[in-house]
């Protein structure tokens, strides 16, 4: 059980990584940004900076995704694996704390969008 346990956070890990250098991509290369289904140009009425700006937040949002998904693989392949007991609880504290703030958004913001990742992630780690 041991190492399912440590090769599941490591993909838990390595997923969140990977998304979140898609996002970043798609942050600084101009993917086809979409919220609600209207796309950033059509939100920013043709404020170039409104969009620059747009995709500022994500990139930054996903920067911090991909330190968190760095850390977690660093504790996970290592002293997680090898038993290190401040390990798990420190993958908790972490996973946790970004589930919790992730999913604020609906009492805050009165939407769900993106919360279910976080939920994901908890649920896989």
């Amino acid at each position: 059980m041991n190492t399912a346990s440590w090769i599941i956070v490591t993909l838990a890990a390595a997923l969140t990584l990977l998304g979140s250098l898609a996002s970043l991509s798609n942050a600084y290369f101009g993917g086809q940004e979409r919220f609600a289904g209207v796309t950033i140009e059509a939100l920013a009425n043709g404020n170039a900076e409104v969009v620059t700006n747009l995709r500022a937040r994500r990139a930054t949002a996903a920067a911090y995704a991909a330190g968190f998904a760095v850390l977690l693989l660093a504790i996970a392949v290592g002293p997680y694996r090898t038993g290190s007991t401040w390990a798990w609880w420190a993958i908790l504290a972490g996973t946790l704390t970004e589930t919790l703030l992730a999913m604020a958004r609906v009492p805050f913001l009165g939407t769900r969008s993106g919360a279910g990742t976080a939920l994901y992630t908890l649920i896989a780690v």
